[in-house]
């Protein structure tokens, strides 16, 4: 894609570290435990080259675990200029193998393999375990082991299955761990990241949500200014206004850079939940911000006829939203920008780059992998390296309401992707209804924050009823309801069978043409927290 965007990487002035992905599962947790700390951390793929790595002047480098053995024919390796570049690196299970292997030592299918929780004793005072017991309580996954340490390196715990759970070569400032201190099944890993981030790789921990808004707004309006410079413009900035806090946010960092240059644009395409336009409207109308409503309701229905392939709804509507903004610009006069509310898990899951080798891709996002290659507009995309809970942080500090800060993610093709099968208005009528159901009696249970996101999806099945003395055949709506902290993983969340009870029979009563509501109790993963 031509477009530049705005910008290649967060703009806040702070200490990093580079987290390399060789394809484990919690790659993305490690960035984001490191982001806990207040330290700015960045996902990278394992053959980023090291120039490339030095260019973002990281304090340490961390290596993710993966699935692969590093024994083996084209398992990932990083580029090996990284052990001789004299920054501190941790290498995490497959991260240590990789590691001890590339400096002289040796790993081994072992047949004691250890999966799952396990006490690792600390051998020898290392700075990784300062100021813990002796005694950790961890998460292991591996069935591969160190069987020799490279020259210079020590042991400093150990299991009663794997001698080397930890190695250090101080002197060069490598150190390894064979256990996962990212995942909450470690109690103390977000202190043994801490000792390595901050205490062994002097970390300054700056990276805060009034940093960020600080930095983020000075970028956006250098780089508006600067354009509308060198071109003679006015340097106005249209925002794609869903109405969720990822756009809420982004509008209102943009407006605080680049004031009434800001136009924002929400376009109802008909699969909005239940009377959302209608309080975006009032929301920004009370920040003073200008939105322009459009219903492109049968558009986007007319675009959406017959089609069922999931990926092929995410596209129409990524590239019906960018022609209608197109359009909006062209009544605007000259408009050079369009700000969108991606996110960093919308970017890594969409893995759209080949350089992403050891990401495989799940679904498109509509803010990512959903524009048309002919994009006229250059992207300012501020939220673009946060995850959620850094979104809401920066909300909150901007002074966003708490409606709309706490608000659950909606994705941006709506409700389309709650239908499985061919969209149709009453489809979506019926889905509408269910789902407004679903959310007010959460609400009503006091449970709306303690959940990631809860939800309705009409599935394409129809079930046998009886309703009063007559036989139904009618849709059967699926309840979706899980607890997590970023949707990288998520849990179904336990809700109370009163309120699942309340739930269907609401829907069953009040939506017409359901007779049956089932309850959806998969995690991600294996399965998405969206159906579609």
């Amino acid at each position: 894609m031509g477009e530049r965007r705005l910008a290649d990487r967060a703009a806040v002035d702070a200490d990093s570290v580079v987290v390399l992905d060789f394809g484990s599962q919690y790659s993305r947790l490690i960035a984001r435990r490191v982001r806990e700390l207040h330290v700015y951390s960045e996902l990278l793929p394992f053959d980023t080259p090291w120039s490339e790595i030095v260019a973002r002047k990281p304090k340490a480098v961390i290596l993710s675990g993966g699935p692969a053995s590093v024994y083996e024919a084209g398992s990932p390796h990083p580029d090996p200029a990284l052990w001789t570049g004299r920054i501190p690196i941790l290498g995490i299970c497959y991260g240590l193998h990789l590691m001890a292997q590339a400096l002289g030592g040796e790993v081994v299918s072992f047949s004691r393999k250890e999966f799952g929780p396990a006490v690792v004793s600390v051998t020898e005072g290392d700075r990784l375990f300062a100021g813990l017991e002796p005694e950790q309580s961890v998460w292991m996954s591996h069935g591969d082991s160190i069987a020799r340490l490279p020259d210079g390196f020590r042991p400093t715990a150990r299991t009663d299955s794997t001698p080397y759970a930890a190695a250090a070569d101080p002197d060069r400032g490598l150190y390894g761990i064979q256990f996962h201190p990212e995942v909450v099944h470690t109690p103390n890993g977000r202190e043994i990241l801490r000792n390595f981030v901050v205490g062994i790789a002097g970390a300054r921990q700056t990276w805060t949500a009034t940093n960020f808004i600080a930095s983020t707004v000075e970028e956006i309006r250098r780089r508006v200014d600067e354009h509308s410079r060198k071109t003679g413009t006015d340097g106005k900035v249209l925002c794609a206004l869903s109405g969720g806090v990822d756009s809420a946010v982004a509008a209102t960092l943009v407006h605080l850079a680049v004031g009434e240059r800001l136009i924002c644009v929400h376009v109802d395409h008909g699969m909005m939940r239940k009377n959302e336009t209608e309080l975006l409207r009032t929301a920004f109308d009370q920040l003073g911000v200008r939105v322009i409503v459009v219903d492109a309701r049968e558009r986007f229905l007319r675009k959406l006829e017959g089609v069922t392939d999931p990926e092929q709804k995410r596209h129409i509507i990524g590239n019906e939203f960018i022609r209608v903004f197109e359009e909006e610009a062209a009544k605007l006069g000259q408009i050079d920008f369009l700000t969108q509310g991606t996110l960093y898990p919308d970017v890594i899951e969409s893995a759209t780059s080949v350089k992403e080798k050891a990401a495989t891709k799940i679904k498109t996002h509509h803010n990512v992998g959903g524009l048309p290659e002919d994009l006229s507009f250059q992207l300012i995309e501020p939220l673009r390296y946060l995850f959620k809970d850094e979104v809401r942080a920066v909300g909150k500090e901007l002074g966003l309401p708490e409606s709309m800060v706490q608000r659950q993610p909606f994705p941006g093709p709506g409700l389309a992707i709650r239908i499985i099968g061919e969209v149709t208005p009453e489809r979506l009528d019926t889905l509408r209804e269910a789902d407004w159901i679903v959310i007010d009696e959460i609400k009503a249970a006091g449970l709306y924050r303690s959940v990631w996101q809860s939800f309705a999806i009409l599935t394409p099945i129809r079930s046998v009823g009886v309703m009063g003395d007559g036989r139904t055949y009618a849709n059967v709506v699926a309840i979706r309801a899980v607890t997590s902290e970023d949707a990288m993983t998520a849990d179904w969340a336990k809700l109370p069978y009163e309120v699942l009870a309340r739930i269907s029979a609401r829907i069953v009563n009040e939506v017409p043409g359901v007779n049956r509501v089932v309850y959806d109790i998969s995690s991600k993963p294996p399965a998405t927290i969206e159906w579609e």
